[in-house]
């Protein structure tokens, strides 16, 4: 009990530790985290990223990645890549729309898990749904995880500064949307430009907003008199 009360003012505190992994590791099991970003954009992909944690070079400073400032995420970034196995899965937009939001999520998490270059033995994922639940994996669900866990951390700040580049590089293409200020979400510049231009080839076509944008204006049919027969 007392290791748990530690364990517990340290997130407070300082953010996720390793505990959990410290737990299965005794186990002699591979242990990686996945987190999904992109889940609430309106334009771009969805990408989960994975992450097995060296526990003897753990970077200072992990954090969900929407704690930390661009820079910071970005330097941790390099520090995961060199001292941990990371990888990303992603699901296109134009894929998203086609199979749904929780299929997407499902397909992102197992091509990141399956991009490692170590099968884990057991995955740590946030929140409380099984993203790879039928995949053959032994999983722990972990509300707030990237508060709690340092692999599902790092898992969080790779995906998020790979996907954040690749809206950034998309940004020239499609400029009235700010891609590189606000990566496909919903800011008042996006919607402003969404009212103005319309989507572009990155949105998500099955999104409300998206789809309402899309669709012909419905006819006020109390303002027409159509005509009712012949007499």
């Amino acid at each position: 009990m007392p290791r748990s009360h530690t364990a517990d003012r340290h997130r407070r505190h300082g953010g996720p530790d390793t505990a959990v992994e410290v737990e299965f590791l005794a186990e002699g099991l591979v242990v990686a985290g996945v987190d999904e970003v992109g889940r609430g954009a309106w334009a771009g992909p969805l990408t989960v990223g994975a992450a097995i944690l060296d526990l003897a070079a753990v970077p200072a400073g992990l954090r969900d990645s929407k704690q930390l400032r661009p820079e910071r995420r970005q330097a941790l970034d390099r520090s995961l890549r060199e001292h941990a196995e990371v990888a990303t899965g992603e699901v296109a937009h134009s894929e998203l729309d086609r199979v749904g939001l929780a299929a997407s999520l499902r397909l992102a998490a197992a091509r990141a898990v399956a991009a490692l270059p170590r099968r884990p033995d057991v995955v740590l994922i946030d929140g409380t749904v099984d993203l790879l639940e039928g995949a053959g994996f032994r999983t722990r669900l972990l509300v707030g995880g990237d508060d709690r866990s340092c692999s599902i951390a790092a898992a969080s700040i790779v995906a998020k500064v790979h996907r954040d580049a690749w809206m950034t590089g998309q940004d020239p293409a499609h400029r009235v949307y700010g891609f590189a200020s606000n990566k496909g979400y919903p800011s008042p510049q996006h919607r402003a430009a969404l009212a103005e231009h319309g989507p572009c080839p990155l949105h998500r076509r099955s999104w409300q907003p998206i789809r309402d944008l899309l669709a012909p204006r419905q006819l006020d049919l109390d303002a027409l008199a159509w005509p009712t027969g012949s007499g």
